[in-house]
């Protein structure tokens, strides 16, 4: 067996005196790991960095063993990450989200998502809304998507302004007033065609909607903790986008 492909690092752990296992998030192969001879090396531990995008050739005698990997650069982009707690807590975060996935499971347009905030983890007016979208792209491929884009009472499209904590659906504003201090928030800038950008309350309001479907559908029923580098991240986010407005 043999492949070729792009991937962005996500991890790696030692194996043995020199060699590493490698996690990749692969563009058709999904999340991949594979045996990195030599992965301990001075020239390939700065490549295998978590952010790094790699070219990857993956080759094992059946398809479910481990297999090895030949790993080369394409872009080196770690130590820029290191420069901020955004970036740092945004990587870990972003890493941990795609080990929900099952391993090996193709998911081509969250390593697209992957690349692309990963470009703007530096910049706080952005890095926060692209995390959240990430997160909501997430849940949509684990099965339990949200639906934005009309009010589950009514079918309208206009002023939409909380979502179900229940059914995951949207509800205007006249529909879901009665119950408000029972629904959450839906930020403007989540709602389909706005045009508004993320603010520190709306994003916060924004993290608090996906971290509630994470937990209610993904961590608890896994039995598992949501990560520290998710809050690290959202902190961090927050922090950077109030300096900057």
């Amino acid at each position: 067996m043999e492949w070729q492909d792009e991937g962005i690092v996500l991890g790696v752990r030692r194996h043995g005196e020199s060699s590493v296992i490698a996690e990749i998030m692969t563009k058709a192969h999904g999340r991949h790991l594979g045996l990195v001879r030599g992965g301990r090396s001075r020239r390939m531990q700065p490549v295998l960095q978590p952010g790094n995008s790699v070219s990857v050739i993956w080759r094992a005698r059946l398809d479910q063993h481990l297999g090895n990997y030949q790993v080369e650069p394409i872009e080196l982009r770690a130590a820029r990450l290191m420069e901020s707690a955004t970036a740092v807590y945004g990587v870990q975060a972003m890493a941990a989200l795609l080990r929900l996935l099952p391993e090996r499971d193709p998911h081509p347009h969250l390593y697209e998502a992957l690349g692309i905030i990963l470009e703007n983890l530096h910049d706080p007016a952005s890095a926060g809304e692209l995390f959240v979208r990430f997160e909501l792209a997430m849940l949509e491929d684990l099965g339990f998507g949200l639906d934005l884009a009309r009010c589950a009472a009514t079918g309208s499209q206009r002023e939409l302004t909380f979502v179900s904590p229940k059914s995951g659906r949207a509800v205007s504003r006249d529909a879901g007033l009665p119950w408000a201090d029972k629904m959450l928030v839906l930020p403007e800038f989540l709602a389909d065609g706005s045009k508004q950008s993320a603010e520190p309350d709306s994003l916060s309001e924004a993290f608090r909607l996906t971290g509630y479907f994470l937990q209610r559908h993904v961590y608890e029923p896994r039995g598992i903790d949501m990560p520290d580098a998710r809050s690290g991240f959202i902190q961090a986010a927050l922090k950077a986008l109030a300096a900057s407005s």
